[in-house]
């Protein structure tokens, strides 16, 4: 099985009793333009192998990182998100913080559900996405990535938005319905935003999902549906740094790495992923 940073671990830092649990999601079911997100979990482990430990000043990996086998993701999607739910539940249950790595976006739907049930607790989701995925279902599918955070939202979980910019009519209605807070990239690329406060009444406990196209093409061209004027790569970061502030990271994943052969792509998902790592730990909550 393969390892996330395997070349760096040590045998007590590999085990069950790691903080971070990795969990693949080879899902590929719903792209509807680009595909190979099918491969992106394993693409991003390989390339962490070249990771050095420290990062922000900080070894995320000193907290232990264990990599649990890739979920199965045959059969209807209800029941791969049903599954992927007890995966993240578990994760909580034991103290641990889930990192689930994609895969196409609507598996956040099983992750966060997981966390959700796990704690019983109000959770905010900090997305960095070009899209908003508020659809109600895209292409008679509800379990889309195109409708993921509609169906959260539905179920009373909080949005801050980064980066979008590609939505419908219908995304733009359900954001008013379901008071999603959102500051896309036009504004936040042409004014150099690196830093911007959530809602005072936005939950404490944060749930991270990244999608790499929330970036620009000429920075993640591997991924299924680029959309030009995104987010830079240290821009990116530092927004959900920032947003984490005075909260708690409670879980996060990485999605929508489609890889093409070029591994500078695939290393700058592990990068992202070691880097939202550390920025669970940078509160010194844990």
């Amino acid at each position: 099985m393969s390892i996330f940073l395997d070349s760096e671990l040590t045998e007590a830092e590999r085990s069950q009793d790691a903080l971070f649990r990795v969990i693949p999601v080879p899902l590929e079911r719903t792209v509807s333009y680009g595909a190979g997100t099918a491969h992106g979990p394993q693409a991003i482990i390989a390339a962490s192998d070249e990771l050095e430990r420290l990062c922000q000043g900080l070894e995320p990996c000193a907290k232990g990182i264990f990599t649990e086998a890739a979920l199965d993701c045959e059969g209807p999607l209800p029941e791969v998100m049903e599954r992927l739910a007890q995966r993240t539940e578990a994760c909580l249950r034991d103290g641990k913080l889930p990192v689930t790595l994609g895969g196409e976006h609507s598996l956040s739907y099983g992750a966060v559900t997981g966390v959700a049930r796990a704690l019983n607790k109000p959770i905010g989701i900090v997305q960095i996405d070009a899209h908003a995925d508020l659809r109600v279902a895209y292409q008679g599918e509800q379990h889309s990535h195109a409708s993921v955070m509609h169906l959260l939202s539905q179920a009373g979980i909080r949005l801050a938005q980064f980066g979008v910019r590609a939505l419908c009519a219908q995304e733009a209605e359900s954001r008013t319905a379901n008071a999603v807070f959102h500051v896309d990239a036009e504004e936040l690329v042409t004014r150099n935003i690196h830093e911007i406060d959530l809602p005072e009444n936005f939950p404490e406990l944060i749930y991270i999902s990244f999608d790499v196209d929330g970036l620009d093409p000429s920075l993640m061209p591997a991924t299924g549906t680029p959309v030009p004027g995104g987010l830079g790569y240290y821009q990116a970061l530092h927004l959900v740094e920032h947003a984490l502030k005075g909260r708690r990271c409670v879980g996060l994943d990485v999605v929508e790495l489609a890889p093409n052969g070029n591994a500078a792509w695939d290393f700058t998902a592990a990068q992202i992923v070691y880097r939202l790592m550390a920025a669970c730990l940078a509160n010194g909550d844990r």
